[in-house]
């Protein structure tokens, strides 16, 4: 018996925040985010051949470095909405130059196995070769794949997929910008079909952030005979602190005592600075170097570059995660302890699973 049962294309939900993508220029000044996100869809060609039913929703309409971690989180929210309605995918369309720290909260925030993808732009719609409308149809294409399932946040810009995890803007205009230093590309969109060629090894979640909690994180790179005032004068005013260090983790010495101080009262995070390679835990024993830095007390961010240590960081402050699972959750982030430590339950192969309390 033959059977006639026929399956439905995919849904894939399109959600636009603004930025390069939807930029249109008025009265011969510099563009700005104008475009709906009907408007971007419409101006893909060869969408309508993909069969891919496409539904559009005008979430904001800024620039990627006006974006707050409030427009994210509400926006994770709004994109598990639409997976629990039954849509196969998501992709968020937004300025490119705060991707790879947006991309990385909604990596954290999005518990559920349907892909989510960001996209963006790095030449408006009013220049030649623009290439917002590439980077959408292979977004949405990567969104309706049932081979990007289970793999968190995708950021997918010229052809390549990219772990939210792993990526970095590399170039301030090229439009090959996005890159994954330390791994390379997910997979790639070739001749329609999405191509992964491999796979996050494992999901790292974190609980929603408590409502009302505010956090301030802040972010100082080291530099060359670094003034410690700088960061008595930082740290009066932030709730938890990223260093971006020399190389594996080091600082000029006179920073040392500020930053012991500071660890006694916030967590602070060393991070490398350097564009790829890991913070290392026991090479070095300098005043100022990774293990004296460790051993007074700030926590080692491996593989985590520093913006994304940041965006952990506030993340786990605003869920109210206890002082010993934030230290436990970015040395497990980065790399340097198994999955298993994680502080949090992981989503596999579930359609949802509940959010652990952090005062569990």
């Amino acid at each position: 018996m033959s059977s006639t049962a026929t399956t439905s294309p995919p849904r894939v939900v399109v959600i636009g925040l603004g930025g390069t993508i939807a930029m249109t220029s008025s009265n011969g000044g510099g563009v700005m985010p104008a475009l709906s996100a009907q408007q971007l869809v419409d101006a893909v060609p060869g969408l309508v051949a993909t069969g891919i039913q496409i539904e559009v929703v005008d979430f904001r309409r800024r620039p990627g470095a006006s974006l707050t971690f409030g427009d994210i989180t509400e926006l994770a929210n709004a994109t598990t909405n639409v997976l629990v309605q039954g849509a196969a995918g998501v992709v968020v369309t937004q300025g490119t130059d705060t991707i790879e720290e947006t991309a990385y909260l909604l990596d954290l925030l999005h518990r559920r196995p349907e892909p989510l993808v960001v996209t963006g732009a790095m030449r408006n719609p009013t220049l030649a070769g623009a290439d917002g409308p590439a980077n959408l149809l292979a977004a949405i294409q990567t969104a309706a794949s049932p081979a990007a399932r289970e793999q968190g946040c995708l950021v997918v810009l010229a052809d390549e997929i990219h772990a939210a995890r792993w990526v970095t803007k590399t170039h301030s205009t090229s439009g090959a910008a996005f890159r994954s230093p330390d791994t390379g590309p997910l997979g790639y969109v070739l001749e329609g079909a999405t191509r992964m060629l491999t796979r996050v090894p494992y999901r790292l979640t974190v609980p929603a952030p408590r409502p009302a909690e505010h956090a301030t994180v802040g972010l100082h790179t080291v530099t060359l005979d670094d003034n410690p005032a700088l960061l008595d004068v930082i740290g009066a005013h932030v709730d938890g602190l990223v260093i971006a260090g020399f190389g594996v983790g080091h600082v000029p010495e006179p920073l040392v005592n500020t930053l012991t101080a500071l660890a006694g009262r916030i967590p602070v995070v060393l991070a490398s600075r350097t564009s790829a390679g890991p913070t290392l835990t026991h090479t070095y024993g300098f005043p100022g170097s990774e293990q004296d830095l460790l051993n007074r007390g700030l926590i080692p961010a491996g593989w985590l570059h520093p913006y994304k240590a940041r965006i952990l960081l506030h993340a786990l402050l605003a869920a109210k995660a206890k002082p010993q699972d934030i230290a436990t959750a970015v040395a497990t982030a980065g790399g340097l302890s198994e999955p298993t430590a994680w502080p949090w339950p992981t989503p596999t192969n579930a359609d949802n699973q509940p959010e652990a309390s952090p005062d569990a």
